[in-house]
This record gives structure tokens, sequence and C-alpha cells, in this order.
């Protein structure tokens, strides 16, 4: 088990209203709403015993407040990503000089064209990585990652993604073999040997659970998810992103931890 020492995060911007949504009929974030849950996000981060490190906004990306898709942190090393979405690519160029902060040169790694990849769609477990085969993530960008990945003690393995925009979209791992699973993922055999729990269809947003030493981060206003993650023995606390849901994105797509 990897505890957490440090996460990196973005503030949003103004701009958010314009990010990328596959769900136009939820609704534009509303920014003032949007700036309060990131600070209780980070907030309950810091009640997770990590140290956060706050980037500031930067208008011209609408997603960048969506920091886990430009780069995967490791414990042997950084990989900087070239996301799939054209608006997102030049997000990892400015995430470089704070990656630098804490790994050395010789521990970054970066995906280059026409190998495109996105954080969202990698989940690690314990010294091994599951990149999803996605609209953002090409095969190209998965060969990539996994050499880079051997090159520094990790594995990695391929899982295509069928229906949802990012891996991490349907799963979430909260450490000791536990899994959370929504979706396509409940039967997917790359997983058959995880104690899956399983997320009902009606709430299967809430399968975007951050695990940080020992605590489970959830998206607020999902009971039945929140129930389970707490009868399988984790201590939770209940974020809300309704904002960032309307853009696609969740507890896990809003921070890097490491």
């Amino acid at each position: 088990m990897q505890l957490f020492h440090h996460v990196i995060v973005r503030r949003p911007g103004k701009s958010l209203s314009e990010g990328i949504t596959s769900a136009p009929e939820l609704g534009k974030p509303n920014y003032e709403k949007a700036l309060k849950q990131h600070d209780a996000y980070i907030e309950a981060l810091k009640q997770c015993g990590v140290e956060v490190t706050v980037l500031d906004a930067m208008e011209e990306f609408p997603d960048s407040c969506f920091v886990e898709d430009t780069a995967v942190v490791t414990k042997n090393c950084a990989i900087i990503s070239n996301p799939g979405a054209e608006s997102r690519r030049k997000e990892s160029s400015h995430m470089i000089e704070t990656i630098k902060k804490f790994y050395r040169e010789d521990q970054i790694e970066y995906i280059t064209a026409p190998g495109t990849m996105e954080g969202g769609d990698v989940m690690m477990v314990g010294n091994h990585f599951y990149i999803g085969l996605s609209a953002r993530t090409n095969e190209e960008g998965c060969r990539q990652f996994i050499a880079a990945l051997e090159k520094h003690g990790h594995t990695g393995s391929i899982v295509p993604l069928e229906k949802v925009l990012h891996l991490k979209t349907g799963l979430a791992y909260l450490e000791n073999n536990h899994l959370l699973v929504a979706g396509e993922f409940c039967q997917k055999e790359e997983f058959a040997s995880f104690d899956k729990i399983e997320i009902s269809a009606d709430e299967s947003y809430s399968a975007n659970c951050i695990w940080v030493n020992d605590t489970v981060l959830v998206p607020a206003g999902y009971p039945k998810t929140l129930a389970a993650i707490q009868a399988a023995g984790y201590r939770t606390i209940e974020v809300d992103t309704s904002e960032y849901r309307k853009i696609d994105g969740g507890l896990s797509c809003l921070s890097l931890r490491f």
C-alpha cells in the first residue's frame, strides 16, 4: 500500500463554463459554486494528511482544473501525457515545471505524437498500472506509457473501453483488493480477481472516488455508494462535485496524488 504525501491541484478558471461536456442537459457550471467546491476538495485532501500544491487557474484552458489528465505520477517516475482532446493538448506542458519540483529529469518521461494518453485512463494497483484504450488514449499512447513504466520498474496492461470516457469514469481502486466498479466494468475479465463493490446504475457517476491514505473521498449525493464503501470499513469524506460533473469531471480528475 502506497501512502500519498503530495497532491497537486489547479484552481478552476471562469472559462470553466466552456469545458468539454457529453451532458449539456446538466447545464453550465456555476463558477462561484465551483470555486467553493474546489475549496472543500482541498480541505478534504488536507484532512487525509497530504501536502497540497495549488496552481493558479489558466483561463485559456477551460478544462485545466482536471490536472489528472496531464500526467501520471508514480513512486518511481512521472509520465507527462499528450491529451487526446485537441483543446487540452497544451495543458501538459504547463504541468512540467511543477512536476520538476518533485522528480529529477531522469525520472520524467513524455508521451509524444502520434501517441495520445490522458491520466484519467490510468488506474494504479500497487506496482501495476491499468490503462484504458479510449477515445482519448490511443494504442500508440498505451505502448509508450507501458514502455515508460517498465523502464522505471513498474508494469502496465491495456483495458479496451466500450462506453465510458475514461477508465476511471467507472472504476476506483480502494486498496486492500477492493475495487469500485460500475457499468461495463462489472463483468470485465481483467478485474475478476478483485473484491468488487458494484455501483448501481442510478449512481454510476459515484464510481469515481479516490482513496487517500485509508480515507475515501466520495462524491456527495450518492447514499448507496457511500454506505457500501463504509460497510467495507473505510473512513469517508463526502465532497460535492456537481459543477464538475457538468463538464465530465469527477473527484479523481481534480488532482495528481503521489
